[in-house]
């Protein structure tokens, strides 16, 4: 331990991990070269956690929790706290879990501790009809002039997860919106948001020291609860599927999931090196191939969703509907080669730079590495810098192919498009997609 903690003071930072006696872990990251403090709370609730019935009750409690607290009684009162404190208070809900941020100066963490403390113990869940009107508005934004969902994300999710809770939508059906009361939430919250469900992390120009002190005092008294379990979900089969929504417009949108492994995995690590040699800048596969050098798109992208016990590797772009057929055969050929070939030396050492240069970066924002260690640890034990950089620098171009050749396979796939195709494209599509092997 000593020696990780020389590690990481030569990198800038130093971070910490304590319990309180309630069971709230408490992660501090020191920082001092920054002039800003992120705290940040972390909790182990979202939609995975939910069952059909409670579907969006992790958001709509999210968006509560706004709504005041006995100190601050009114969202106005709340709020104008927090930003005579220079800092916004920000919240998201995701599949996995949920946080509540507030950014302040060093010298102010106490009094930002003593306000998520207040929304944590003493919440008030006032103006719940009016709440719910605001989620009601939210959920809205997915939908189609005929009332239908066409949230191509959340769609694809569905399809990768259909009997499982993570393929649900994080707002929730807008039955069961209009249906959650007082004592729903009430419930959920006592349910969730107890201390040993929670993680706290301090990041900044701060010390364990004085972090601990506050966070005794305004966050001591949290009732302990339980942590919250999940089931990991199964294996797709009977892939590769797909699925169209009709969505008329100027383009038709694609997402190519495949069912990845999970963050804890050995292999992980090449996952991330073969993310970066397909999408990292506008050199890298992707882009160069199907925007600068085909014209094909505007915009395509890949990107990595990490569960603790599963990932999703996910490559998504938009063209005009003539163009799209092409647009589905050329990301599906990317795929191909990063199988049947080596990448480049060249290809691999830039992307072993770049990880590099962005753990770097992320060193100097208080709440990248407040993700980076309190984040995490509500799952696992977080990776300091030397350990994510020399598991980085032992990936090989072997292990790049082996991993192209276990996760970007048909078994693994679900492929989804919204747009406005005619019956032969759609058919054309849906052809191609059955028939990649």
């Amino acid at each position: 331990m000593r020696q990780t903690m020389r590690e990481e003071v030569q990198q800038g930072y130093r971070r910490h991990l304590d319990t309180l006696k309630n069971g709230l872990r408490v992660a501090t990251v020191e920082l001092p070269h920054l002039h800003s403090a992120a705290l940040v709370v972390y909790a182990k609730v979202g939609s995975r956690y939910e069952s059909p019935r409670d579907n969006g009750l992790s958001h709509f409690l999210e968006h509560m929790l706004f709504r005041g607290t006995e100190r601050h009684p009114t969202s106005l009162a709340l709020n104008f706290a927090i930003e005579e404190l220079g800092g916004t208070l920000h919240a998201e809900t995701g599949r996995d879990y949920s946080l509540y941020q507030i950014t302040v100066a060093p010298e102010l963490v106490s009094q930002g501790l003593a306000i998520l403390g207040d929304i944590f113990r003493t919440p008030r869940f006032g103006d719940l009809a009016l709440e719910r009107q605001i989620v009601l508005e939210e959920i809205r934004e997915d939908l189609d002039e005929r009332g239908r969902d066409v949230n191509l994300e959340d769609r694809a999710r569905l399809a990768m997860f259909p009997d499982h809770p993570l393929g649900q939508k994080i707002t929730g059906p807008m039955a069961n919106v209009r249906r959650f009361s007082l004592a729903d939430v009430k419930r959920h919250f006592r349910r969730f948001y107890g201390a040993s469900n929670l993680v706290l992390c301090v990041s900044g120009k701060v010390t364990r020291r004085s972090v601990l002190a506050a966070a005794r005092k305004h966050l001591g008294e949290l009732p302990p609860g339980r942590p919250a379990t999940a089931r990991t979900p199964k294996q797709l089969s009977g892939g590769p599927r797909f699925f169209y929504l009709d969505n008329p417009g100027s383009q038709t949108a694609l997402q190519l999931l495949f069912r990845a492994v999970p963050e804890y995995a050995p292999d992980y690590v090449a996952m991330q090196a073969l993310l970066r040699v397909l999408d990292d800048g506008m050199s890298t596969r992707l882009h160069y191939t199907l925007c600068d050098q085909l014209g094909l798109a505007y915009y395509v992208g890949a990107s990595i969703e990490p569960y603790h016990d599963a990932a999703l590797f996910e490559l998504s772009g938009a063209s005009s509907h003539g163009k799209f057929p092409e647009l589905v055969r050329r990301m599906l050929g990317l795929c191909d080669a990063l199988r049947s070939e080596l990448v480049t030396e060249k290809e691999l050492a830039k992307a072993k730079v770049r990880y590099r240069t962005d753990l770097l970066g992320a060193i100097d924002e208080a709440d990248s590495m407040a993700g980076w260690f309190g984040g995490t640890e509500l799952f696992y034990p977080a990776p300091d810098y030397r350990t994510k950089i020399d598991r980085m620098e032992r990936v090989t171009r072997d292990d790049l192919r082996r991993v192209a050749n276990f996760v970007l396979t048909p078994s693994r796939l679900v492929a989804g498009a919204a747009g406005y195709l005619t019956t032969r494209q759609r058919k054309g599509v849906a052809a191609q997609i059955a028939d990649w092997r």
